[in-house]
């Protein structure tokens, strides 16, 4: 959660959505994401809304954040009114989530139950840095309801993690996954971060081994963007550290994409793999494909029906809003059908379901022909209910992309009314470009 705030339009003190955000809501998947903004320091490369308790100031505590969390549930369950709105994922990030008590933690879990009610399979997933958890707090984690964990590796190498400021031992790693799973996690997610300056390809290879000695269902792994106002940022503006190039990042990626798969985890999206279907971080798909979620806590940003709002950011702001029973909704924003099919391109090519091509128009239909050619997209695999993980590219709704033709329509000086396109690994490469061309 990037810790600047867009300005928006005035949201009203009551929180109240228009109708039309409302319509069909029960019939949308719907998420709840918790923003912890606590760390007990402050990483050199984080452009997030967190903060320790040094900048916290005076009259903002951990102890009473729960209280004000659940608050927020609360207010979330008028404002939607009495629709069917059962939880199918909860996300809790940070910041350093298992900072608070495992007590609190559920307790927000459970008023998010009291006030929704959970999907039977709900996903419950809280962020933990290696060094925050004892086994203890897991085993009152999993009592608590929570059945996924996401840990932050980021990597194996000590020379790296001072680079991010990062604290833990990259042995404690083995030791909390093993306690996650002797806690009763089935679902245990590692995240890494590639091209931190320093960085070799043989750190990276490092961490990579690193990681999948410890098993996990899942892996994110993400490379390091220098953000304006970081710590990192002013290191490499006074050339005390040199930023990895274009080149060395593609490289640690497509290592990272082959010892991925050939430990049996298939990519899902760009930058995150899994063993299965059911080791997909859910809530994150409910980002990618559109769907629903209500961000409870500082900065946390929402979307519900094409709304999409962001709290204040500070969490002395925000507990004064929520002490006096108003919505810490900072401003929002009704988002028209062109930007809706805007951001389900640029989200949708990042899936390894693909892009709907009724998506594009003419212009983005007329650059088919050349990425096909360049070999940065293909046609999205057929899925059936049997399948687990996304299957080599090849067939589409039982057509086939060849010679410009996609199921009856024309890529080549017409428009493609049916069927998806899929990044290849070349193209994940360049995503970005990708989207800036079919857009």
């Amino acid at each position: 959660m990037p810790s600047a705030l867009p300005a928006g339009d005035p949201a009203p003190d009551d929180g109240h959505l228009p109708e039309s955000a409302l319509d069909g809501a029960s019939a949308r998947p719907f998420g709840v994401y918790v923003h912890v903004p606590f760390c007990t320091v402050r990483c050199g490369y984080c452009d997030f809304n967190t903060y320790t308790a040094t900048e916290l100031g005076e009259g903002v505590t951990r102890a009473s954040y729960a209280e004000s969390a659940i608050a927020e549930i609360r207010q979330a369950r008028k404002v939607l009114g009495d629709v069917d709105r059962r939880v199918d994922t909860i996300f809790f990030g940070g910041g350093t989530p298992t900072l608070l008590p495992p007590a609190d933690l559920s307790a927000i879990v459970a008023a998010i139950s009291g006030e929704f009610g959970l999907a039977d399979d709900v996903e419950v997933t809280t962020e933990a840095n290696p060094d925050s958890v004892a086994l203890w707090d897991l085993e009152a984690l999993r009592e608590g309801g929570f059945n996924r964990l996401s840990f932050g590796m980021q990597s194996a190498v000590p020379h790296v993690l001072r680079t991010l400021d990062r604290t833990h031992d990259p042995l404690r790693v083995p030791a909390v996954v093993d306690w996650a799973r002797e806690a009763g996690f089935d679902q245990v997610s590692l995240d890494l971060i590639y091209g931190t300056p320093g960085e070799s390809l043989a750190d990276w290879q490092t961490s990579i081994d690193a990681a999948l000695a410890c098993a996990p269902d899942h892996v994110s792994a993400y490379s390091l963007i220098v953000e304006e106002g970081t710590a990192l940022a002013r290191q490499v503006r006074r050339g005390e550290v040199a930023m990895t190039d274009d080149d060395d990042l593609a490289d640690k990626y497509v290592a990272a994409d082959e010892a991925f798969a050939a430990a049996g985890l298939g990519w899902y999206e760009v930058s995150n793999w899994s063993r299965d279907d059911d080791s997909r971080c859910r809530h994150n798909m409910l980002y990618w494909q559109g769907a629903d979620w209500w961000g409870v806590g500082p900065g946390a940003h929402s979307h519900v029906g094409g709304v999409r709002w962001w709290n204040v950011k500070h969490p002395a702001a925000y507990a004064e809003r929520i002490g006096r029973g108003v919505s810490p909704a900072h401003a929002r924003e009704s988002l028209d059908a062109e930007t809706r099919r805007l951001e389900r391109v640029l989200l949708e090519i990042r899936i390894c379901e693909g892009l709907d091509l009724t998506l594009l128009d003419d212009g983005g239909v007329a650059q088919l022909p050349d990425l096909v050619a360049r070999g940065l997209v293909e046609p999205a695999p057929l899925r059936t209910e049997a399948d687990a993980g996304c299957a080599d590219a090849g067939r589409l709704n039982g057509g086939r992309l060849n010679g410009g033709r996609l199921n009856g329509g024309q890529l080549n000086g017409g428009r493609s009314d049916a069927g998806r396109l899929v990044l290849t690994r070349d193209g994940r490469l360049l995503a970005d470009a990708i989207v800036r061309d079919l857009l």
